[in-house]
């Protein structure tokens, strides 16, 4: 066992646990207090982003509701180690982004198609010369839908609707680098972000942390403006549910934090779950950002918290350890114990710091899964599972993804651990639609 692997749970259990998180938020509190400061919250709004046109809609109801000073920053897109797949990335932005405004009730602009550069450009000109004019709240949503609206050409009309002259092209461009630079020294590296004292929140389904903490600060009671939509809590009777195809990464924390939530809504609906295993990007020489890195690490503390999934003493299970984790899949499902082992796995690498490299590490997982470890020994030799995993990456790509934790059921694919809510809401109407069958069309 390496110094890095004694290291890394011990350092990692302190930076991700709950405690020294609300340290930092205690501190920055007591900091702004001590110097009279107004509550700030620094919001970073990428035009042609489908996720920013959502966040910005949101900055007039938070500014009343928590007494907020509102700073907005005009950014670029973040760049190609950020999203390696940014065509794949821009179309299912526009698709998600119709999903959550949905589920909010939230007026947004038809996404169908990507903003036009030179619609952007200008809408960026506008929005910069309203930061200046202290008017970017009341004119954003306007200038949104202006910029995605295909039959609307963006144009001075628009301006003049608003009283307003574009900033030039110059001053757009250094204040889009000055905003580029900030949100880069404080640690992001996305548009639809906020910044509030040291802590980052990243569109509108992460908002409730936010509101969470401000109402925890102001003493107020809890009442949501973007509460977390609720996973499924109880049984639905469904007579062929459809099987949920489960896209995973033993190396991914976001995977490690749905796991237990996607088998549990199998087991309340009877659908079928798919362990559809990939090597992680990394592995498949794709790098990932430090800042990027961090905030999934810190995000998804923040949301495994928030569902009671123990999670945060961590020893990352890149390279040698994920090659073993999964070269034990195909063992696993055969004795049907794959859920069991994903669990296993996932919770001993996430939230125990066992060292999945070494073999006292494995056997511990594999042992409280219920797998011999003779057997265990044996699956390692074999290398079949890389064809799998490779299938299974091939398989999410058709679906236009690329990413972990991917679902796929009933012909409906979404991406992330906080998407789950849409498969469940597909489970639950057609629990609806069955019940409200005739009694002679149902099935005896």
């Amino acid at each position: 066992m390496s110094i890095k692997t004694l290291l890394m749970p011990v350092i990692t259990q302190h930076m991700l646990g709950r405690s020294r998180l609300l340290k930092l938020r205690e501190r920055a509190l007591r900091a702004r207090l001590r110097s009279g400061a107004a509550r700030q919250l620094h919001y970073f709004h990428q035009a042609d982003d489908p996720y920013s046109v959502l966040a910005a809609h949101s900055l007039a109801g938070l500014q009343q509701k928590y007494q907020l000073q509102i700073l907005p920053y005009i950014v670029s897109p973040p760049d190609q180690a950020a999203a390696p797949e940014r065509e794949k990335l821009q179309a299912y932005s526009r698709h998600d982004a119709g999903l959550l405004a949905q589920h909010y009730a939230l007026p947004c602009p038809d996404f169908a198609q990507q903003a036009a550069p030179e619609k952007t450009a200008l809408a960026n000109r506008l929005l910069v010369s309203a930061i200046h004019n202290g008017q970017f709240i009341n004119v954003v949503d306007s200038i949104s839908t202006a910029l995605w609206t295909a039959t609307q050409a963006l144009t001075e009309q628009t301006a003049n609707a608003h009283d307003m002259v574009p900033a030039t092209a110059e001053l757009t461009l250094a204040e889009m680098q000055h905003a580029d630079e900030f949100r880069k020294q404080q640690g992001h590296y996305l548009g639809a972000c906020f910044l509030y004292e040291g802590e980052w929140y990243w569109g509108i389904d992460r908002l409730y942390h936010l509101e969470q903490r401000l109402q925890n600060e102001m003493g107020i009671a809890q009442d949501y403006m973007y509460p977390p939509p609720a996973d499924l809590n109880q049984p639905l009777d469904i007579a062929t549910p459809p099987e949920i195809d489960f896209f995973f990464s033993l190396r991914s924390p976001y995977s490690a934090i749905v796991a237990e939530r996607v088998f549990r809504l199998g087991q309340l609906t009877g659908a079928k779950v798919n362990l559809r295993y990939l090597l992680p990007m990394v592995m498949r020489g794709l790098p990932v950002p430090a800042d990027k890195r961090s905030y999934i690490a810190l995000d998804a503390a923040r949301e495994a918290h928030v569902r009671h999934i123990p999670f945060g003493r961590l020893n990352d299970p890149v390279g040698r350890p994920t090659e073993r984790g999964l070269a034990v899949m195909p063992l696993a499902e055969r004795l049907g114990c794959g859920q069991a082992y994903v669990l296993s796995f996932m919770r001993g690498v996430w939230a125990e710091g066992v060292d999945a490299g070494s073999d006292s590490g494995l056997r511990k997982i594999t042992d409280r899964a219920g797998l011999p470890w003779d057997a265990v020994r044996l699956a390692l030799q074999d290398q079949a599972w890389r064809a799998t995993a490779e299938a299974n990456r091939h398989a999410m790509a058709t679906l236009g993804l690329w990413g972990v934790p991917s679902f796929s059921c009933a012909g409906t694919a979404v991406w992330g651990q906080d998407r789950l809510w849409v498969i469940a809401d597909i489970m639950k109407k057609m629990a609806a639609s069955e019940e409200q069958l005739p009694l002679e069309s149902q099935t005896c």
